[in-house]
C-alpha cells in the first residue's frame, strides 16, 4: 500500500512554506521505515552505497536524492538498530562503544545512556526511505527539518500555537538524526527536538550553527496552518 495517511496533504506546499520561512539551507526531508518490501513505492531506486542513516539524510536535503537503504546498506550500528533495521552489538549493549570513544566516565554511564535511546523492535523495519519532502512519492512516517536556532524557535511556537503547554525536549547528544528525531518521532507521535550528535555534524553536513527536528507527517497539516500566523506575529521578522 503506497499512501499510510488518510488525509491528503501538500507536501510541495508544505516543503515550500517551511524552507521560505524559515530560511533552510536544504530541503526538508521525507522518512519512511518501509515494514516490507512492498512497503517501498515502485520506481524508487535502491541505494547503492554503504552509508549513515544521517549522511542518507543528508543526500536528500543537500542533493535531491530519492532512494530506500535496506539493512545491509546502513554503516551505522547504532542508527540501524535504532530504526528497527539490526539487532543491537553488543559493544553498544554492554556500554563498551561509546565508553572507548572516550564520551563518558564509566561504562555504567554509557549503559545507563543505551538502554533509554528510543528504538524501534528490531527487525520491524525493511528499508528506510528517503526524499526531498517538495517531491516525495510516498507518504513519510517523519519529516526532518535541519535549521538554525531562529528558525527551531518558530517551530517551537508552531507547534505550541493551538493547544499551548510545554516541549519537554528528550536527547543524549548521540544519534541525533537516527533516534531522537526518527525513532523517537515515529514512536511518540510528537514533534522532537535534538541539539545534533558528533557523527551527525561530521557525517552529514549538519552545520555547528544547526539542529535537528522530527515532525510527524500527520502533524503537517496543523503546522502548515500555524507557521504563517507565528511568522506573522509581533516581534517574529527573522532579523
Amino acid at each position: 500500500m503506497a499512501d499510510r495517511i488518510r488525509t491528503d496533504i501538500d507536501y510541495h506546499a508544505a516543503a515550500d512554506l517551511l524552507t521560505t520561512a524559515l530560511h533552510l539551507d536544504g530541503s526538508p526531508v521525507a522518512v519512511r521505515l518501509a515494514r516490507t518490501k512492498e512497503d517501498i513505492p515502485a520506481g524508487i531506486p535502491p541505494l547503492e552505497e554503504t552509508v549513515r542513516h544521517c549522511m542518507m539524510v543528508g543526500l536528500a536535503r543537500k542533493e535531491g536524492k530519492t532512494f530506500y537503504a535496506t539493512a545491509d546498506k546502513h554503516q551505522c550500528a547504532g542508527g540501524a538498530w535504532s530504526l528497527g533495521l539490526k539487532p543491537i552489538t553488543e559493544t553498544l549493549k554492554s556500554g563498551e562503544f561509546y565508553f572507548k570513544l572516550g564520551k563518558f566516565e564509566s561504562w555504567a554511564a554509557c549503559k545507563r545512556t543505551i538502554e533509554n535511546v528510543p528504538h524501534l523492535e528490531t527487525s520491524s523495519t525493511f528499508a528506510t526511505v528517503y526524499a526531498p519532502l517538495a517531491t516525495t512519492p510516498f507518504d513519510p512516517d517523519v519529516v526532518l527539518v535541519i535549521a538554525q536556532p531562529f528558525a527551531m524557535l518558530k517551530l517551537a511556537q508552531t507547534h505550541l500555537f493551538q493547544l499551548g503547554g510545554r516541549i519537554n525536549a528528550t536527547f543524549s547528544g548521540i544519534q541525533s538524526v537516527c533516534s531522537d528525531t526518527t525513532a523517537q518521532t515515529y514512536l511518540t507521535g510528537k514533534p522532537c527536538f535534538s541539539l545534533g550528535c558528533d557523527g551527525s555534524r561530521k557525517y552529514s553536513g549538519i552545520g555547528d550553527g544547526e539542529m535537528v527536528l522530527g515532525i510527524p507527517a500527520e502533524a503537517l497539516p496543523a503546522f502548515l496552518h500555524a507557521l504563517p500566523v507565528i511568522m506573522g506575529a509581533a516581534g517574529s521578522a527573522h532579523k
